[in-house]
Parts: C-alpha cells; structure tokens; sequence
C-alpha cells in the first residue's frame, strides 16, 4: 500500500498544510496526473485540489510534460529539476514522469474552490 505526504497550498491566506495518506485514501491519489483536480472532501477540506508536482523517494522531481510514471533522463534547459544556468546551457537531469505511482514519497497541490 502506498503512503505519501500531500502538501496544499491556500493561494488565499498563503500557508501551506501537510496531510499523510495513507492506504485507503493514498490509493485514490494512485494513476492520477499533474493538473488533474480531486474533491478534497477525502482528506477533510471543503472544496476541489488541483495537482501541481511531487517528488519521488529519492527526492527526483515530477514533470509535467514527462509522460508516465517513469523515471528518465531528459536534456533541460529551464523548468522543474534543474538549477540555474547559463544562457544556452543545457543539461542532463534525471525526473519522474507525470504520473502518481507507489514510488512518489510527496505530492504537492493547490487548493481550488
């Protein structure tokens, strides 16, 4: 069963709040994408949540524009996963995919109402 650590951010007050899922409720969140919105009833919030990004346990990022759940490395040159950089630099950064699977460790969202 998969265990994760969702953080919401209230783009209103500017705080954000941790909540730890697990097993039932860390299920729902399993096969999900970055950008799909989820009632937040579930975890106790009134309103919807829109999934912004995560991290694995090893602390690699999520990307949006990496299809899957897999892990790959990927040539950069600005975005999630990778530091500043010179102009016209590009470098090879291994990141997740965009997809939740039981490796994610933290999944980060904002709340919507």
């Amino acid at each position: 069963m998969p265990t994760f650590k969702l953080v919401v951010s209230d783009p209103k007050t500017g705080k954000a709040t941790t909540y730890e899922l697990k097993e039932q409720r860390a299920q729902m969140f399993v096969g999900l994408k970055i950008g799909d919105i989820v009632d937040a009833s579930v975890i106790g919030i009134k309103g919807k949540i829109k999934i912004t990004g995560g991290s694995d346990k090893a602390g690699f990022p999520m990307r949006s524009d990496i299809s899957g759940g897999v892990k790959k490395y990927v040539l950069l040159t600005k975005g999630v996963g990778l530091r500043s950089v010179e102009k016209g630099e590009k470098r090879k950064k291994l990141v997740r995919g965009n997809v939740i699977t039981d490796e994610i460790y933290q999944i980060n969202a904002v709340l919507i109402e």
